[in-house]
């Protein structure tokens, strides 16, 4: 197996690991959000950086492809 086979394998895993990291990260900090939030309790224990963080880490776990369709939407968006 060569250096770029194994560089290859390498930021595929790492890419994935990113995405299962964000995801998880989605649903355990939004769900502590929410929870915060609807029992009443504040939610200002939670910094805003600690619901966006899970987000980078879907961001760079996808293809180079999809993260320039991600931009091109988000833009879409703040034009409107």
């Amino acid at each position: 197996m060569s250096w770029q086979d194994k560089a290859l394998w390498l930021e595929n895993i790492t890419k994935r690991m990113m995405l299962i990291v964000g995801v998880l990260g989605v649903i355990v900090i939004y769900g502590g959000f929410f929870f915060l939030l609807f029992t009443g309790r504040s939610v200002e224990v939670i910094p805003w950086f600690f619901l966006l963080s899970p987000w980078i880490c879907i961001y760079f776990g996808l293809t180079q492809v999809q993260q320039a369709n991600v931009i091109k939407w988000f833009i879409k968006k703040v034009k409107k």
